[in-house]
C-alpha cells in the first residue's frame, strides 16, 4: 500500500442520464435528496447532481430553487455533506455572469460546498454506425475569461472548487493559476476520461492516468478519476487511482454499460476497491480536511 489517505467518493447521482436509460435516476428535487442520503449513508463524501435545465441548448441560466429544494432536504439530515451543481455552456446568447448566477445564489444561502470550474471548451457527441464522431455542432464553450471569473468568484465567496479537466489542455490552465498562487482553497481536479465510444478526452487507461499526474507532480493538488460513459471501476481505472493516492467519481452521471445499478451500489463497488488496496473511505469532514474547504 503506497497511501493511507481516506479515499474521497464522490457520487454523481444524475447528470443528463435519462430514466429511459436507468430507471434509478433521480430527477425531482425529493428524489434527488433521498438519493443523495442514501449514497452519503453508503460512503460517499460529495454529491453532484443536476436539475431539469440543459447544460448545452438551453438558457443560460439555471434555476437555483431546485437544487436549493433538494440541498435544504439533505443539509437538513446531513449538514456536513459536500455539494455541488453543474452549469449552462457558454456561447452567444448568454455570458459567464449569467451562467454562474445559481452557483452564487447557492453559495450565499449557505447551500454550496464546492464552486464548480471548467477550464475549457469541449466539443461533445458519441460515435454514429461506422465509429466515427457523429456530425453535431454540440459544444460545451467555456473561455479563459469565463474560467477567471469562475476561480475569481469562488474566491470571493470562500468555497472550494471542483475542477473538470476533460482535455489535458484544460489542466494546463489550472496550473498557470496554481503557480501564481491563484488557486482559491479548496481545490478538487477532477480528472475526466472519456469511455469509447465518445471521442474527447484521453482513454480511462494507466498510461492516460500517469501523463495527468506528470503534469500534477509536485502541486499537492488532491485529484479524482472518472470515466465518462463508461464504469471507472469496472475498467480498472479507478484502482490505478486509488493505488496512487487519488480519489474517485461514481454515480449514474458518467456510468454506462448493460447493466442498470443504482448509484448506491456503484459506491459499494469503489469502497470494495479502497478495502483491496487498503484506504479508509473519507468521511465528509476527513474530505474536507483533505480537500483544506475554506470554513464559512
Amino acid at each position: 500500500m503506497a497511501d493511507a489517505t481516506p479515499v474521497i467518493i464522490e457520487a454523481a447521482i444524475n447528470g443528463g442520464t435519462p430514466r429511459t436509460v436507468n430507471l434509478h435516476v433521480p430527477r425531482t428535487p425529493d428524489e434527488i435528496a433521498a438519493d443523495a442520503l442514501r449514497c452519503l449513508e453508503a460512503g460517499a463524501a460529495v454529491i453532484h447532481n443536476h436539475n431539469d435545465d440543459a447544460v448545452i441548448g438551453g438558457a443560460g441560466r439555471h434555476a437555483t430553487e431546485p437544487y436549493a429544494t433538494a440541498w435544504r432536504a439533505i443539509r437538513e439530515r446531513r449538514p456536513d455533506v459536500i455539494l455541488y451543481p453543474t452549469m449552462a455552456s457558454g456561447g452567444p446568447h448568454t455570458n459567464v455572469e449569467e451562467r454562474y448566477a445559481h452557483v452564487v445564489d447557492l453559495a450565499e444561502a449557505g447551500l454550496l460546498t464546492l464552486g464548480l470550474v471548467d477550464p475549457g471548451t469541449t466539443n461533445l457527441g458519441g460515435a454514429d454506425e461506422d465509429g466515427l464522431p457523429r456530425p453535431v455542432d454540440t459544444v460545451y464553450l467555456n473561455t479563459y475569461r469565463d474560467a477567471r471569473y469562475m476561480i475569481e468568484t469562488c474566491a470571493r465567496l470562500r468555497v472550494g472548487m471542483s475542477i473538470s479537466i476533460f482535455e489535458p489542455g484544460f489542466l494546463r490552465v489550472v496550473l498557470a493559476y496554481h503557480q501564481a498562487a491563484r488557486l482559491p482553497a479548496g481545490s478538487f481536479v477532477k480528472l475526466y476520461f472519456g469511455a469509447r465510444p465518445l471521442s474527447f478526452g484521453l482513454p480511462p487507461t494507466l498510461p492516460s492516468l500517469e501523463a495527468y499526474l506528470a503534469m500534477l507532480e509536485g502541486t499537492g493538488l488532491p485529484w479524482l478519476v472518472s470515466a465518462i460513459g463508461g464504469d471507472v471501476v469496472g475498467c480498472g481505472l479507478a484502482r490505478h487511482a486509488l493505488e496512487r493516492g487519488g480519489h474517485v467519481q461514481v454515480g449514474l452521471e458518467p456510468f454506462a454499460g448493460p447493466r442498470t445499478p443504482t448509484n448506491v451500489q456503484l459506491i459499494e463497488e469503489a469502497k470494495a476497491v479502497a478495502a483491496e488496496v487498503g484506504r479508509p473511505v473519507a468521511t465528509c469532514a476527513e474530505a474536507k480536511e483533505i480537500l483544506g474547504v475554506p470554513r464559512r
